[in-house]
């Protein structure tokens, strides 16, 4: 039986895996891929994007493709969650022609790459390539995320996270790691950025990896899929700052609320609400579903510090509980103070 080649797309808080995957989904051309999504806070906003994309058959259950590891950073779970899963998903391989992992936007790529040496799994997977996405537009401003305080409230936040690492150090993992790069959010610069942000990501990159810019994830699929790269037969050219790490404390402050409602909201003033909460409170990122009034698509609401980007990805299904459903992921958010702040 063949092994199962698996696509690992890494990138920080932002930087548009979530688009990457719903595209891929979108123009999965009859493959059969399985999705391991790593998801912060309790409702799994991304696996519900990733679900919307309708790729199973109708007699396949959705849940089984796909796959949220909810308990932290994959790269420092893989014992916990990440084994017995791949576990399932392997008696299944007869059935999956690809595997898609979206890590955290910390998770270190060599670790998780090094669990596919595992003899269980070596035997019915292997890495095909990764893939680091970047911000084009972060980089343009001088950092390497749209967000730093939300990544570094990711990382407090993550209590299984077994790495604290500079997000220089980070950034050089991910690229050291990449069999290629996409630029995202190339549209929010000009050419000339675009070129000089290229040229000196390509300087960063190992001889071979190519970096390639990409708007909205749209991407052809060929591009991505199918490096035959057996990664973790190869890891020792790829060399990581981080291959050991110390156990370190987390700050407890930094917790995640959600707001769950029957009501329908306007997305203007709700945008502007929710960018007045970001201003008195120390809220880092913001993402869920919004029912609206007289619409029968459901939409898509993400937040990074003050900036909130939406769409309507579908309609809302006959029987679905019609509801608002957002994460806030901050420091010392208090659930009633949040409720009252956005149904008021």
């Amino acid at each position: 039986m063949h092994k199962i080649p698996v696509t690992v797309i890494t990138g920080f808080l932002g930087s548009g895996k979530t688009t990457l995957m719903r595209h891929l989904l979108q123009n999965n051309q009859g493959r059969k891929i399985a999705v391991l999504v790593n998801e912060f806070g309790e409702v799994g906003i991304d696996g519900e994007l990733l679900r919307s994309c309708q790729i199973c058959d109708e007699e396949d259950n959705p849940n089984d493709n796909i796959v949220e590891l909810t308990n932290g950073c994959l790269c420092c779970t893989v014992q916990e969650e990440f084994y017995p899963t791949m576990q399932q998903l392997l008696q299944r391989r007869d059935r999956i022609d690809c595997m898609l992992i979206e890590t955290s936007g910390l998770a270190l790529p060599k670790p998780l790459v090094q669990a596919f040496r595992w003899t269980p799994i070596r035997n019915g997977a292997t890495v095909d390539g990764v893939i680091t996405v970047v911000d084009c537009q972060a980089l343009a401003a001088g950092t390497l995320v749209g967000d730093i305080n939300a990544l570094e409230a990711q990382r407090q936040a993550d209590p299984n996270l077994d790495h604290e690492t500079p997000i220089e150090e980070l950034f050089e993992d991910q690229l050291a790691c990449a069999d290629l790069v996409l630029l995202t959010k190339v549209d929010l610069v000009d050419e000339a950025t675009l070129t000089r942000i290229k040229d000196w990501l390509q300087d960063q990159l190992p001889t071979g990896v190519k970096v390639i810019p990409c708007d909205q994830g749209q991407i052809q699929p060929e591009l991505l899929l199918g490096f035959n790269a057996a990664v973790e037969d190869n890891l020792d050219n790829r060399p990581s700052h981080h291959d050991t790490e110390d156990d370190h404390d987390h700050d407890d402050e930094i917790n995640s609320v959600q707001f769950i409602s029957d009501q329908a909201f306007e997305p203007k003033p709700l945008i502007a609400k929710l960018q007045q909460l970001v201003q008195q409170q120390e809220i880092y990122r913001i993402k869920g579903f919004v029912s609206v009034p007289n619409k029968p698509m459901r939409l898509v609401l993400q937040g990074v510090g003050n900036r909130f980007d939406s769409f309507y990805d579908r309609l809302w299904h006959n029987g679905e509980s019609r509801q608002t459903r957002l994460v806030l992921i901050g420091r010392k958010l208090d659930q009633a103070d949040i409720e009252q702040a956005i149904g008021s």
